[in-house]
């Protein structure tokens, strides 16, 4: 009956996921999709609270209270623009708790290989499963289990290190250590000797060296990558912790985890995909830290930026007839996307064409921008990706950029030793008028200057953004 119950609500519990991952593909949609994954994981941690092996009644109920109360403090207390630092914390729970459930699994068995067959009869829940493994049912535990330690110390350093990017407690530049990828290599192949290893004896000295190689090319690896990168490391990250889960599901023999897992990992290796196609990159250069590395001197940027006031912009925005909004996230520190959302229906309203134009990696996370716009209430569909909006430029009187730099550089268009050379950007530059709204005359997050800002029909609106379109409102008439 225990297996009965457990086993249809597991199902349940998948298709649930299934729609909410389905339903998160689309702004309309996606409010209900968090329903959809509320409901299926309730469900699955209910049907694993009164399924076989269920027990420590008070330790399960305490740790749920203690982690849902954590939950519940984060997410009213978390800003939309730590949002990614904190997906990147949470990342690393999931690695650590594989980690650690990868280590019990490895004590278990070996507690229950060392018992006689009549005690191996009377355990029941995980121990019981183990009891029933023949040699090679036990040999391919210790592979799953060895892979599950291994890609969870992976990425709980990898996410740590992310946070730290993110965050800003950790250089955002591309960093290695001397030897740079040998040490990579080294790593993992002394992570394929410790498998070799583990495998034969089952003994807990490999499997402690591998997990301190794997949390090393963690680090590593993610030092390596630079600023610009990171809504990709982000996203690869989350596909690490879904393949992380799904091996600890197998060692654990837990349909659901397996399932849930293989969603989680195969949907962050697929957006990482995605997104390196939009930014012209090498998958695989990305994931290794090629990011960053240049063949010679950048080209020099002439001329200097010249300000405008929010009469000036006012003005403008008054005669335009068409307007693209380019935000990024510059716009969600200032938290600005109401203002902006304002200053679009005041726009719409006088019977201007204003659109805004996303890029695949704007922001510090994927759909960081889409996010925010909903947020304001923007509508859908004048929220347009790159593909189906760059051509519009030059036919386009306004463009407002917000809080972007990289993504509408065009150095990785005319500078061949620019570090994002061969990226895809949005081409406002093309526009009769360009307005950037920003604090300073700094770079961007990746650290490269900007040759949009020196351009003559770039006019630069310096200050926070929420406050100088908080000025330009009462203008537009």
């Amino acid at each position: 009956m225990e297996f009965g119950f457990t086993t249809a609500a597991y199902v349940v519990a998948a298709v649930l996921f299934i729609l909410s991952l389905g339903g998160l593909s689309g702004q309309e949609s996606a409010k209900r999709a968090v329903w959809y994954g509320i409901a299926g994981m309730a469900l699955a941690v209910a049907a694993t609270l009164v399924g076989p092996g269920a027990g420590y009644w008070f330790l399960s109920i305490l740790m749920i209270a203690a982690g849902g109360a954590i939950g519940y403090q984060l997410a009213t207390k978390v800003q939309m623009t730590q949002m990614p630092e904190l997906v990147a914390a949470m990342h690393s729970l999931v690695g650590l708790a594989a980690v650690f459930v990868g280590y019990i699994a490895h004590i278990e068995l070996g507690r229950v290989m060392a018992m006689d067959d009549a005690s191996r009869k009377a355990l029941e829940g995980f121990a019981g499963l183990l009891a029933k493994k023949d040699g090679v049912e036990i040999a391919i535990l210790r592979v799953e289990l060895f892979l599950g330690v291994f890609i969870g110390a992976v990425t709980f350093t990898g996410s740590v290190i992310a946070y730290g990017k993110l965050a800003g407690k950790v250089d955002s530049a591309a960093k290695k250590l001397p030897g740079g990828h040998m040490l990579n290599a080294a790593a993992a192949g002394i992570s394929v000797l410790t498998l070799i290893w583990y495998f034969n004896t089952g003994g807990f000295m490999p499997l402690f060296i591998m997990t301190l190689a794997a949390l090393f090319i963690g680090y590593h690896l993610i030092m390596g990558i630079g600023g610009a990168d990171m809504p990709v490391v982000v996203s690869m990250l989350n596909s690490y912790s879904g393949w992380a889960a799904a091996a600890i599901g197998f060692s654990l023999g837990n349909d659901l985890l397996i399932v849930v897992g293989a969603l989680v990992g195969s949907s962050g290796a697929i957006l990482s995909y995605i997104m390196c196609k939009a930014m012209n990159r090498s998958f695989v250069s990305v994931i290794l830290g090629g990011f960053g590395g240049t063949t010679g001197p950048q080209m020099e940027v002439e001329g200097e930026q010249v300000a405008i006031d929010a009469e000036g912009v006012a003005t403008a925005l008054n005669e335009a007839d068409s307007v693209i909004i380019i935000p990024g996230y510059g716009m969600a520190v200032a938290q600005a996307q109401t203002a902006v959302a304002d200053l679009v229906r005041k726009l719409r309203a006088k019977g201007k064409n204003v659109r805004f134009a996303i890029h695949p990696v704007a922001g510090r996370l994927p759909g960081h921008m889409n996010v925010l716009l909903a947020e304001a209430k923007v509508p859908y569909d004048i929220v347009m990706e790159m593909d189906e909006i760059n051509e519009d430029f030059p036919d386009t009187d306004v463009a407002i950029v917000i809080g972007s730099n990289d993504i509408v550089n065009p150095a990785a268009q005319d500078d061949p030793n620019s570090p994002i050379a061969g990226m895809p950007v949005l081409e406002c530059w093309k526009a009769k008028q360009v307005f950037v709204s920003k604090r300073g005359q700094g770079t961007g997050y990746s650290g490269i200057e900007n040759p949009l800002f020196f351009k003559e029909n770039t006019r630069m609106f310096y200050g926070d953004a929420k406050a100088s379109l908080d000025t330009l409102l009462p203008m537009i008439d």
